[in-house]
């Protein structure tokens, strides 16, 4: 599904999607493709539920976007450091 079926499907709403294609320039990730796995309204359940799906799947590359954005782009951040034993 593109961004902008989104925005239409879901307006004014915050959605947990997996990138299907994205695309990268200038450290701005940009989701081309994407699968709707739920809606929210509120924020903090919706990281809930990106924590529990990241946690069985760690693989799938997830978002939060708000459909009020005009783009499905978040900025890149790489990590840098040790990390410690879980």
């Amino acid at each position: 599904m593109r961004w902008s079926e989104v925005c239409r499907q879901y307006p004014d709403q915050i959605v947990l999607v997996e990138a299907l294609e994205t695309t990268s320039r200038n450290n701005i990730r940009t989701v081309e493709e994407m699968s709707i796995l739920s809606n929210f309204d509120d924020d903090i359940v919706a990281w809930q539920e990106y924590k529990k799906i990241h946690k069985s799947n760690p693989d799938k590359e997830l978002y939060i976007l708000h459909t009020s954005k005009e783009k499905a782009e978040v900025i890149e951040q790489f990590f840098v450091g040790i990390r410690g034993r879980q």
